[in-house]
Parts: C-alpha cells; structure tokens; sequence
C-alpha cells in the first residue's frame, strides 16, 4: 500500500511523542508540529482507517504494528541522516531540519550506505 510521506511523519511524531510522554493525543502532535487540531483529527481518522493507529475512548494513540513499523523506520533515517549532516560540519539544527527533508526519499542503497558510514564515525547513533 502506498503511504504518504505526511502519513509518514504523523507516524513517526507519534513515535517520538510516545517516547517522550508516555502516551500520544492529538493535542499532542498539534502541538509538536504546530498544525491545527481540525487537520490532525483528519489526519489521525485516515491513519485509523488505513489501519496504521488506534485510538482509546480517551483519545490516546498507539501505533498498531503497520504503523510502528513504518514510523521506526522514518525515525531510524531521520537520526542516520542528522548524524550524516552533522559529520560533515553541519549545525544541529540545520541537520535535523534537513534529515526530515530528506528521509522520505532516500533510496535503500544509499541509505544503508550512510549507516554503515556513521556507524564508524563519532556521530554514530
């Protein structure tokens, strides 16, 4: 199935979120990626359909394994491609700006090429 790169990086928030908070609510993501809370509902019922998420009576989000796998994968380039950027003399912030840029579109070969270069350098995960 095809999946978006803005389902992408909806997933990957909610991982990130959910590492940092514990648990994962709309709000949450609204507020992370400064999106409004109407485009995050939509976005959050898509995921739900696709079967990507579910969501407790509460409001609470968790990554149904589809969704875990492809977020733990956009998660995975994203801190690859910031420690890449970084060895190369590239400020945090730029870096990190410019993996969310990059991580959709990047081929499996190269990417597997830059793990295997990072993992041998001082930025290494």
């Amino acid at each position: 199935m095809q999946i978006y790169e803005s389902a992408e990086d909806y997933l990957e928030s909610i991982l990130i979120i959910q590492e940092k908070k514990g648990s994962v609510h709309s709000i949450d993501i609204a507020e992370e990626k400064h999106f409004s809370k109407a485009s995050v509902s939509v976005a959050m019922k898509k995921l739900r359909e696709n079967g990507y998420i579910s969501m407790e009576k509460n409001g609470e989000l968790t990554l149904l394994p589809p969704g875990r796998a492809i977020a733990e994968k956009i998660y995975e380039r994203h801190k690859v491609l910031t420690a890449f950027f970084r060895s190369i003399g590239v400020d945090d912030e730029t870096a990190a700006k410019d993996a969310c840029k990059v991580e959709h579109d990047l081929s499996e070969v190269t990417f597997e090429k830059l793990k295997n270069y990072i993992s041998n350098t001082e930025y290494s995960l």
